[in-house]
């Protein structure tokens, strides 16, 4: 039996899955439209890979820095346990949700893109930084996903998750029946 590497371990543990969003389920672009309002593009490939690993009974959220209205709307249509906007201190926001989840750091992972999630991505059992992420937090990370922000990184993430509990396999049988 082939053994399994520290991400996989990690992974094994997670029951709550945490992310940024611009830069991790975004390309990190930010398009100001007439009226205040702005455009950011989601992947259905990262948004398919949330919905498998609430399928499978794990849970995620969004810990923001900004405030968006599609943010809100995009996590209600996936499934989204939690939505953090406009959080100023990301660490208390963070340890806040971790509570009301009923989940300890041990049993989370943090998705991040950018220097202000290293310390999420510290506190978590697995952080990952984006493949295009800034160099001090792909340093900082247990994993560093193959594919940039907003192209299947969140995508990339569930499914190490999934693969590294057992479940990926039972989750495939409703596509290849």
């Amino acid at each position: 039996m082939e053994e399994r590497s520290e991400v996989e371990r990690r992974a094994a543990s997670v029951r709550l899955l945490l992310l940024d969003c611009d830069g991790v389920l975004t390309d990190g672009r930010i398009t100001p439209v007439e009226g205040g309002e702005e455009l950011k593009s989601f992947h259905t490939h990262d948004g398919h890979g949330l919905v498998m690993l609430h399928r499978a009974g794990l849970r995620s959220g969004i810990i923001s820095g900004r405030t968006s209205r599609l943010v809100e709307l995009r996590a209600a249509d996936l499934g989204v346990s939690f939505v953090r906007q406009g959080a100023r201190n990301k660490i208390e926001v963070f340890e806040s949700l971790l509570a009301e989840a009923g989940v300890v750091a041990g049993q989370a992972a943090y998705v991040g893109d950018d220097v202000v999630d290293i310390p999420l991505m510290r506190r978590c059992v697995l952080g990952v930084a984006v493949a295009d992420a800034t160099p001090d937090t792909r340093e900082a990370a247990h994993h560093v996903t193959r594919l940039p922000g907003g192209f299947g990184a969140v995508r990339e993430v569930c499914e190490l998750i999934l693969k590294s509990q057992g479940l990926w396999a039972g989750l495939m049988e409703r596509y290849l029946a």
